[in-house]
């Protein structure tokens, strides 16, 4: 559903809403306005959610601790998933379509595999992230960059009554809301407050290399996805005009491992002589099952809830997504008169992420175990395996989903259902690895 579907023809009880805030404000001894919802944190998950609001006819405040545009480490590809849970008329600000992927094991065992149809878009998070505050500010959205939320509170003096949230800036200043959304990243100060759990942490290192036109021709409209030598890890170069995004992530605690992993993998791309414009680092963090998307009249979304695919750590979808479906329900929970209406409304929200993208969550936590134990096994299926390889396809236009894929694909559930039952028997014994080794030239084609 769009965004801007949910309330969206609510004028006239948005415009009494307002006039009522105005005299709770009062009522408070004058501390300022009360906005209906405060998102923190401007990347995709918190402009998703100020845009989903905003529409809705809300008085929406949107804060950032950084100056736009700002650099954030991420490889920049945008699925099926995530275009079609961005705001209406959005126009994607590519570097390059992709209709090629080259897959190798650690360097070795190379093909190529083609496509007709575009398979992903590659953007640049900078351009990227401003443009979508741009469209929750066309919404409604008030947006202030340059200011750090140093904590919320929905107890104590600095809260007027139950239904208000004091968001507290790091400058001491505070700011009501009736409705807090938490999308301020993966090192989240609203997701402490809610209580958010991780399940697994990983180090993700990137390099920004500008390159020559030969070089960045080779590469144009084909990524490169390496399943890497220690277990999870894989690398990737992503290509966006005269710039290669080359990156690798691992499970966090092999710091050393992983920065050895993207040197070699920049050496052996024959890439090395050229200087990164950028080097950064990562920490990616997926949520447990059970873990709380909520306390009270505040939500959280996107890294700050812990929401990626475990798998292969793509998190810009998982953003958008949840991002919106947080603003819609923080719309409801700014009406809520009440605990119980706002707790009743934020559990609406929380079934309605696992519902989706829980599920999703779900097979990708299997598909990373079985990519951990047998990273060869799933190389071979989606280089020489055409069925494999279509789902890949569809999974990353949109068409499919990893859940659809195990639906779908009786194979696919079969290899799952006998993995998972090999993992419950040899849980404990430790973690198996890919292998070592490099080289290695590019194969054939084939298309989708």
């Amino acid at each position: 559903m769009s965004s801007d579907e949910s309330d969206s023809g609510d004028v006239h009880g948005a415009a009494a809403g307002r006039a009522a805030q105005g005299a709770d404000a009062e009522t408070a001894g004058g501390t300022g306005e009360v906005w209906d919802v405060v998102v923190v944190g401007a990347g995709p998950a918190g402009s998703s959610a100020a845009h989903a609001a905003a529409t809705a006819g809300r008085r929406v405040l949107l804060l950032e601790k950084a100056e736009l545009p700002r650099y954030k480490t991420c490889g920049g590809g945008i699925i099926g998933p995530s275009r079609d849970a961005l705001p209406p008329g959005f126009v994607l600000p590519l570097k390059d379509r992709v209709h090629a992927v080259t897959f190798s094991l650690n360097g070795k065992f190379t093909r190529t595999r083609r496509s007709k149809q575009m398979l992903f878009g590659l953007i640049d998070r900078p351009e990227f992230d401003a443009a979508l505050v741009v469209e929750a500010e066309k919404a409604g959205a008030t947006v202030r960059t340059g200011t750090a939320v140093s904590r919320v509170e929905q107890h104590g003096a600095s809260v007027p009554d139950r239904r208000t949230v004091a968001v507290v800036l790091a400058d001491g200043e505070t700011v009501l809301a009736r409705a807090v959304v938490g999308a301020d990243g993966s090192a989240s100060r609203i997701g402490a407050h809610v209580g958010v759990e991780m399940d697994q942490v990983d180090l993700g290192l990137e390099a920004e290399i500008p390159v020559p036109g030969t070089v960045a021709a080779d590469w144009k409209g084909r990524v490169l996805i390496d399943w890497g030598p220690m277990p999870g890890s894989y690398g990737w170069v992503f290509p966006k005009g005269d710039t290669l995004t080359v990156g690798v992530i691992s499970a966090k605690g092999e710091g050393a491992a992983t920065k050895r992993y993207l040197d070699d993998f920049i050496a052996r791309l024959g890439l090395a002589g050229f200087e990164p414009a950028i080097s950064s680092g990562h920490l990616t963090r997926c949520r447990k099952p059970g873990s709380p998307l909520s306390r009270g009249r505040v939500l959280v979304a996107g890294d700050a809830a812990g929401l990626l695919e475990p798998w292969t750590r793509e998190g810009i979808s998982f953003a958008l997504r949840s991002g919106r479906l947080a603003g819609e329900w923080a719309v409801k929970i700014s009406e809520a008169q009440d605990a119980v209406d706002a707790r009743r409304q934020a559990l609406n929200y929380a079934f309605a992420v696992k519902a989706g993208l829980g599920v999703e969550m779900g097979v990708g936590k299997r598909m990373v175990a079985v990519f951990e134990s047998r990273p060869g096994v799933l190389h071979a299926a989606i280089t020489g395996f055409r069925p494999a390889w279509l789902a890949f396809a569809r999974i990353t236009r949109g068409s499919m989903t990893l859940a659809d894929m195990v639906r779908t694909y009786p194979l696919a559930r079969k290899a799952l259902h006998l993995l998972d039952t090999r993992q419950a028997r040899n849980q404990g014994e430790g973690r198996g690895g890919s292998g070592g080794g490099s080289g290695g030239g590019s194969g054939g084609g084939s298309e989708a």
